[in-house]
């Protein structure tokens, strides 16, 4: 049985950190919230220039998903994920309708476990699930130590070296994307490949996926494809009564997927 994360754990974690000195002032905490990554990645990268105009965008086209799971061993092959551990920063489930009406969610190794379906369901589809980069993120507001941050265009971030592993953002998250690292220990998630964004190119999960089910780009701008998308299908997000306004966008989603 998974161990519950009690509040005396956050303070006994909150007690080690306070001694290695990495709680900052507000104002510091602030401005680490907006620069850790660009620290991490290059100093000499102008961060304001790379994001003026830019809030990235995601859509999903469940018609289109077959359920292969390549996005998801991409993903694993690019990010770092251990792919012989059960966590993971996108993951497919797939939705089996009954005769009688009842619905089974499975996701077998985040989808790629999957076999061959029941030939005597009355429906099944494919859902790639991963992190929605909410504009109203619950998990950033959580978070003790300013570890969990969104940068100018609009993707959440973990900062490594400041997470002390608490799992705050973890039980915050109402899509259950964000996970314990089993080896660095740290809480890591779906970042949209964003070390590949910030050069120009497609997360690896739009750029293995066959059918074109996955769709990235820049919502503010009218003419690509996310924003054609938007405006052209019929698309919802996932828990929208939780107020997060989450930009992963899905066309043709069923009303059973939550």
């Amino acid at each position: 049985m998974k161990k519950e994360f009690t509040r005396r754990d956050f303070l006994v974690s909150a007690g080690k950190v306070m001694a290695t000195g990495l709680f900052l002032p507000l104002g510091s905490l602030a401005i680490a919230q907006k620069t850790s990554f660009a620290q991490e990645a290059a100093k000499d990268i102008a961060w304001e220039k790379v994001w003026e105009g830019k809030e990235w965008g995601f859509v999903v086209d469940t018609s289109k998903c077959i359920g292969c799971a390549r996005c998801v061993m991409a993903c694993k092959q690019e990010n770092g994920v251990p792919v012989d551990k059960e966590v993971y920063r996108t993951w497919v489930e797939r939705y089996v309708e009954s005769a009688n009406g009842q619905i089974n969610v499975e996701s077998p190794q985040g989808g790629l476990g999957f076999e061959q379906g029941d030939e005597t369901s009355e429906k099944q589809f494919f859902v790639p699930k991963l992190c929605n980069q909410c504009h109203n993120a619950p998990c950033t507001q959580v978070c003790p130590v300013g570890a969990t941050y969104k940068t100018g265009d609009g993707v959440v971030l973990v900062d490594r070296k400041r997470c002390v592993g608490c799992r705050y953002c973890i039980q915050a998250c109402p899509y259950g994307a964000r996970f314990l690292h089993p080896e660095l220990k740290v809480v890591d998630k779906c970042t949209w490949c964003y070390h590949r964004v910030a050069k120009g190119m497609k997360p690896a999960c739009v750029q293995v996926c066959p059918k074109g089910a996955r769709k990235f780009g820049n919502l503010k701008d009218p003419e690509s494809e996310v924003s054609v998308s938007i405006k052209k299908e019929k698309v919802r997000v996932l828990k929208p009564d939780m107020g997060t306004e989450p930009h992963v966008f899905y066309i043709d989603l069923d009303e059973v997927v939550k």
